[in-house]
């Protein structure tokens, strides 16, 4: 499936993070974008009317209840969303025979194999938010043959993710800004992911006609204390920045101590991404970019 087909897409969470940068690479196919106030997913019969009089020939499902440690105060609203909302959008995608893209999450597995996830691994939730997601997954599966399950990580995009405030990168350079000291866990390793670079891994996906289950995120892995390292080093701001252990918040949810994900394809790193993203925002010139391509943190977290 390519652009030349006229293909007719819906977006769902099109507000949202990745739903921003989605609309932006879907652009040329003239995208619908319903954000929540669209759309209720975990309404069944709602769903199906209003995707029956879209008619479309792909869905994206990107809503999502993604506040892990409210998921675990409210594991019905969890479950709802991400899970019986997932199948009521699929169900509705399998009698348009529509295909189906349901954006999951690198919190299925319990982070404890010591290497980057692969598609074939064994999923192991360890919070509810990962459970709920891993049961959207197989209700997708389950509810339509033509369905593209994506699992992305620790995403952050220019339109910030909604509930949360803005995004990590955000969050650190405000911080440092500010004068505030930062302390950032080191013992929790993911694959940090630009928006941007997960919707246009998605649009190859559909346009290649991949179905099944595949990770999209950026190449290589870090902490979170380096990653907000590299973020601060990036953009030449000096601050009181210091690692800490997981152990000494209080969190209502466990995260997985690795939930690397590796993409199987050719991504661009995480550095790289994350300089993207830095230019995108204003927060350092491309020439500073370009500039520091080979140097300081580009050789981490490969």
């Amino acid at each position: 499936m390519d652009a030349s087909s006229n293909p007719r897409a819906v977006i769902i969470g099109a507000s949202g993070q990745l739903g921003s940068d989605l609309m932006t690479v879907f652009r040329d196919w003239d995208p619908l974008g319903w954000a929540h106030s669209d759309i209720e997913v975990t309404d069944a019969v709602g769903v199906a009317a209003r995707l029956e009089a879209a008619a479309p020939d792909v869905i994206i499902n990107c809503a999502a209840f993604h506040r892990v440690d409210d998921c675990e105060i409210h594991p019905e609203q969890a479950f709802r969303v991400n899970a019986l909302g997932a199948r009521n959008v699929a169900l509705a995608g399998a009698r348009l025979r529509a295909l189906v893209v349901y954006v999951s999450t690198d919190y299925v597995f319990d982070g404890q194999l010591g290497r980057p996830y692969r598609e074939g691994d064994l999923p192991r939730p360890i919070n509810v938010y990962g459970a709920s997601k891993l049961a959207g997954e197989h209700l997708v599966a389950a509810s339509t043959p033509r369905h593209l399950i994506v699992r992305v990580s620790s995403l952050f995009g220019v339109a910030g993710a909604s509930g949360k405030g803005g995004n990590f990168v955000e969050t650190m350079i405000r911080k440092a800004r500010a004068g505030e000291a930062i302390r950032v866990v080191d013992d929790i390793v993911m694959s940090p992911t630009y928006a941007a670079d997960a919707a246009l891994r998605i649009r190859q996906l559909i346009a290649g006609g991949t179905t099944g289950l595949v990770h999209a995120a950026n190449a290589g892995a870090c902490s979170w204390f380096e990653f907000a390292r590299t973020i601060l080093e990036l953009v030449g701001v000096e601050a009181d920045l210091r690692p800490q252990r997981s152990a000494e918040l209080q969190t209502s949810a466990q995260r997985p101590r690795n939930s690397a994900l590796e993409a199987g394809h050719l991504q661009p790193s995480w550095v790289d991404a994350l300089r993207r993203y830095l230019v995108a925002k204003g927060h350092i010139a491309e020439a500073t970019k370009l500039a520091s391509g080979n140097s300081g943190a580009a050789g981490r977290g490969a």
